[in-house]
């Protein structure tokens, strides 16, 4: 009798824990980070490094894991579905003979959408609701791909925007020195900034209460969604420093939401951001990387009013906010290797930034000096 009633009390309890945890997951709008999401997630990360290992290219690694996003979706619908498995099986146990049975009867409901009648009126209940929760499990996940999809479309569209701005792989220097000398945009940085700020309020959103986005990948390997914010907060930051005569109020807004972005991706994965850290912190970009960025916007003629020596305490101050955060990120999801992205969990040569080929025509000979005359 007292095993009865711990099997019939265990059962119901594990079967109510897993339907909060999916209503948590897929119908409440709010980041929280459970036991069952860690334990999946930890666990498919840890086969995709180990086969990710095995292959030497960056773009070889991004080829295996690329499919991360949807094992996680795909373990994470067969776990709920097993542990709604034992919960109803635990529940039943007292009524059939011995486990396989027990198994057996649950599974021919969860799985198949029918049921065994047992000649028992709680059993049979126990097996028409075991069916039942296997069709709405099914169609929750189902419904929340859309969701999913339609947040990992939108963030991308301004990734692949990004390309001709900074870069591939995406470089905030890289995004003034098109600006200036590429593209000759100064004035419509401004309107980058602004953009940028809104699609961080967009990913704050939808990757903190739908952590699995952070597994979704780039469709091109030299891209990323959290490189391409780390570029274009670096960017910001550089132009505050250089340029305080230019200074306005879209460049800060871009950086704040971007590090706000960024401490709540990172809270829903379980990486703490640093409080309000002191902007005479130490940073892990040396001063030397920094002054080869600032020779490289000199060479193009950027309009800068500091030098690298006076500008390097400003950009310091700005990039301590979300240096350590971007770093542990883009090491827990293996981004792309760019400049001023930090380490990754396996040894990675930095990718330089790919610049497109000059194409421009040769110029047409001056009349009158071998060439045909124009009519």
């Amino acid at each position: 009798m007292v095993l009865s009633a711990l099997s019939l009390v265990a059962g119901a309890l594990l079967c109510l824990a897993v339907t909060g945890h999916i209503v948590r997951t897929l119908v409440v709008p709010r980041a929280r980070r459970t036991l069952p999401a860690v334990l999946v997630d930890g666990a498919v990360d840890r086969v995709f490094v180990l086969l990710a290992r095995t292959v030497h290219s960056y773009e070889a690694k991004d080829r295996v894991l690329a499919g991360q996003g949807a094992a996680v979706l795909v373990a994470q619908l067969v776990s709920w579905l097993g542990l709604y498995e034992l919960g109803y099986s635990l529940v039943i146990l007292p009524h059939v003979h011995g486990a396989g049975a027990a198994f057996e009867q649950v599974a021919s409901s969860l799985f198949t959408l029918g049921f065994v009648y047992s000649g028992g009126a709680g059993v049979t209940a126990v097996d028409v609701l075991a069916a039942m929760t296997g069709v709405v499990v099914v169609a929750l996940q189902v419904a929340y791909l859309p969701s999913l999809y339609s947040a990992f479309n939108r963030r991308e569209t301004e990734v692949a925007l990004l390309q001709s701005r900074a870069g591939t792989p995406p470089w905030g220097p890289e995004v003034l020195l098109r600006a200036r000398y590429g593209l000759n945009a100064m004035d419509a940085l401004p309107e980058f900034y602004e953009r940028w700020e809104r699609w961080s309020a967009d990913v704050a959103e939808s990757h903190s209460n739908y952590p699995v986005l952070v597994r979704f990948r780039s469709p091109r390997p030299l891209s990323s969604w959290l490189v391409g914010l780390l570029a274009v907060m670096d960017s910001a930051a550089l132009l505050l420093a250089l340029c305080p005569s230019r200074e306005r109020i879209e460049p800060r807004l871009a950086i704040r939401a971007g590090f706000t972005a960024l401490a709540e991706v990172g809270a829903a994965m379980g990486v703490r951001a640093p409080s309000d850290p002191s902007p005479d912190s130490e940073i892990r970009l040396s001063f030397d990387e920094f002054a080869a960025a600032v020779a490289q916007l000199d060479a193009v003629g950027f309009p800068r009013e500091r030098s690298a020596a006076q500008a390097w305490p400003h950009f310091r101050g700005w990039r301590v906010n979300y240096e350590e955060l971007a770093y542990e990120l883009a090491r827990l999801t293996d981004a792309v290797p760019a400049p001023w992205s930090g380490p990754r969990r396996w040894p990675a040569e930095v990718i330089p930034v790919r610049r497109p080929t000059n194409r421009q025509p040769t110029p047409a000979p001056e009349e009158g000096k071998g060439s045909e005359p124009r009519h």
